[in-house]
């Protein structure tokens, strides 16, 4: 009796030494790891899962898709990268539902600045200056946004670091809504 589980035990141990397993970086000795839910799972050394790398391609995908529509929201983030697929997912949704806003706000109004008015506020405020920035970090911009102004009319940021194509968007938005009294001065 003795004999036969000492060859049952060599066995059972031979089979997990077999050139797979040897290949695989499997310990000779210890069965395959299970995880919570008791399923086996391989490890590999140094090589991603299936599952990771199909994260890690998701996870691209959804970057390159948040950096188009960031750019056409004139948006920049810098650590977009480092965020998680639910992010993504959150922000380019987000974008898309202000790019649609922003095309029915300026559904009427042509590109640029809109008016020869906005052009004297603009001439008047900053002297046409995009990267303009006014009472004491208060007004910035091309037309001196303040911060609540700016992001009044969806605007996201520094004003003053905004493309110039964006900032004259926003300051028709902003005459369409509420008129001359942003510009006390110049309007």
């Amino acid at each position: 009796m003795r004999t036969t589980r000492t060859l049952a035990l060599a066995g059972a141990a031979g089979a997990l030494t077999t050139p797979a397993a040897i290949a695989m970086g499997a310990d000779p000795v210890a069965p395959p790891a299970a995880n919570e839910a008791g399923h086996m799972r391989a490890e590999l050394a140094d090589h991603p899962t299936v599952r990771a790398q199909m994260r890690g391609a998701e996870h691209d995908k959804l970057l390159r898709r948040y950096q188009r529509l960031a750019r056409a929201a004139g948006e920049r983030h810098r650590d977009a990268r480092l965020w998680s697929n639910a992010r993504l997912r959150a922000e380019t949704r987000r974008l898309r539902a202000e790019l649609r806003a922003r095309r029915s706000d300026t559904a009427g109004a042509p590109a640029g600045v809109a008016t020869p008015q906005l052009a004297a506020i603009a001439a008047c405020e900053s002297g046409g200056n995009p990267r303009a920035i006014g009472g004491g970090g208060t007004f910035r911009g091309k037309y001196q946004f303040t911060y609540a102004s700016w992001a009044a009319v969806g605007g996201h940021g520094d004003p003053a670091a905004a493309p110039e194509a964006e900032q004259d968007r926003r300051a028709a938005m902003l005459m369409a809504r509420s008129g001359e009294g942003n510009w006390p001065v110049c309007g």
